[in-house]
């Protein structure tokens, strides 16, 4: 596991800040739902080089879209398991 530097932490403090903020929720129950699903890592970690350059609107939607598409996944799944 690569170890994550202080730009990686900072940008994504400011990305998980900024989707709350704009979701209405706060940022610890969002990290929470990002955690949930592997997000924080995949998303936020192992796309930093492409989504660091976007604007901070960007990656507000992109994590809201990541994490839409993620919990519409975990809901088809429980649905499947009934």
């Amino acid at each position: 596991m690569n170890k994550i530097n202080s730009r990686q932490t900072q940008f994504i403090t400011l990305a998980i800040g900024a989707t709350a903020q704009r979701m209405g929720i706060t940022a610890t129950e969002l990290h929470n739902r990002l955690k949930r699903h592997g997000l924080v890592r995949r998303l936020l970690l192992d796309c930093y080089d492409t989504l660091h350059a976007e604007s901070i609107d960007g990656v507000v939607w992109n994590v809201q879209e990541a994490l839409r598409n993620w919990d519409a996944k975990e809901l088809e799944k429980k649905g499947d398991q009934q």
